[in-house]
């Protein structure tokens, strides 16, 4: 494989990182979105690179030592009892995050794949690297939230911050806010964090408001778009355009790193943002563009939330790699032109889904109900994006 070429970093391990059979966060979306890209011929196997372990002193830049004790003490098979009753003291006992036999060493995979994609892409070994199996953004220094135990996204931001000296902007489009990546850098003039999503007036985490900005020198480096529920591609696409191209033209980072959470999807069961497919193509081809322009190419991009497994993720995380890996297939798809997905893929894994599968890469949106509201919507989300640009550095 090139050096010029984008990674993939996978292991099938991953999928281990696993609460508990009922739980919402289901790691088959990984099995079947790289079973979509193989079935597309769009990854051949030298674009593979395998996830090695974050050590201590890795997860110690973003994570307290008696938290990564805690997590430790919790992955036994059957953990002391004073472990267990400190667990809630570390948000590790909820029903969205529960400790798991075995949790401490695949999350530490989970954070050193995206370590691992830093690494690659600010040495020059590659321009761009994609680990689906991190985005675990919630995750704060010293308690696990929201499904995510350790903060990879944080970790791989450190590296290339500690290791390279790179000014880092992290983009979070996922429909739940970036909290424990904002909290971690928030008074971090050196890295910028923009996250868009739905309200949290309305949805978990509740932070992300327009006027959280960062605090000492680094004020006007946090920025929030919060938008409302059953926003739609239009809004949500001039939302996310100016502000981060505007933004990337002020902060003029070394890096981008992207935390991809496919829930803003309109057939997401946790949220009520009203996307489309085609919000999953144009989003990552703007971040695209924006990183050859601005950063030589170096562009970081990591999983994230999505719990429409079947008739979400696959796609949109597909999408991501086509537009990363500059795939031939990226340039048939539009509205007007509904390309249909592997054959045998749908054949593959529709008798396992409960719903029936789309076969086209992108959504009919032409027949979906419109929104009531939309206009309403589409107004009050402009004004947000106004405030949101206000103070950028």
């Amino acid at each position: 494989m090139k050096q010029s070429s984008p990674v993939f970093i996978y292991d099938v391990q991953e999928i281990k990182y696993r609460f508990n059979e009922d739980h919402p966060f289901n790691q088959d979306r990984l099995l079947m979105t790289v079973d979509l890209l193989r079935k597309a011929g769009a990854l051949p196997d030298g674009a593979l690179r395998l996830p090695r372990p974050a050590t201590d002193a890795e997860l110690l830049q973003v994570h307290a030592p008696a938290y990564i004790e805690a997590v430790k003490a919790l992955s036994c098979a059957v953990p002391e009892d004073r472990w267990v009753r400190e667990a809630a003291r570390f948000g590790l006992d909820t029903d969205d995050t529960p400790y798991f036999a075995g949790m401490h060493e695949i999350t530490a995979k989970v954070v050193g794949g995206s370590i691992t994609a830093a690494e690659l892409v600010m040495s020059g070994a590659a321009p761009h690297a994609l680990h689906l199996g991190g985005g675990l953004h919630h995750a704060l220094r010293s308690k696990g939230a929201g499904f995510c135990v350790y903060n990879d996204a944080s970790a791989a931001i450190a590296h290339a911050k500690e290791t390279y000296g790179a000014k880092v902007l992290y983009v979070d489009t996922d429909v739940h806010h970036g909290d424990g990546v904002q909290w971690a850098f928030y008074a971090d003039p050196q890295v910028c964090t923009m996250s868009i999503h739905e309200t949290g007036k309305y949805l978990f985490p509740g932070t992300g408001a327009v006027n959280e900005r960062g605090e000492g020198d680094a004020f006007g480096t946090s920025i929030n778009i919060p938008v409302e529920p059953y926003t739609e591609d239009e809004s949500w696409l001039e939302c996310f355009g100016e502000v981060l191209t505007e933004t990337v033209a002020r902060f003029r980072p070394d890096v981008i790193v992207s935390q991809h959470g496919c829930d803003a999807h309109a057939y997401d069961p946790l949220a009520h943002v009203h996307c489309s497919m085609r919000v999953y193509k144009a989003m990552p081809e703007l971040i695209h563009s924006l990183a050859h322009r601005w950063c030589e190419g170096r562009w970081i991009a990591l999983g994230g939330g999505g719990y429409d497994i079947w008739r979400v993720v696959p796609r949109a995380w597909s999408l991501l790699w086509l537009v990363m890996s500059e795939q031939a297939v990226i340039q048939q798809l539009d509205a007007q032109h509904q390309l249909r997905l592997p054959q045998a893929w749908l054949d593959a894994w529709q008798g396992k889904s409960p719903v029936q599968l789309p076969d086209t890469w992108l959504d009919p949106v032409d027949a979906w109900a419109p929104i009531p509201r939309r206009q309403v919507i589409t107004e009050k989300n402009r004004q947000t994006k106004e405030i949101a640009m206000m103070y950028l550095k």
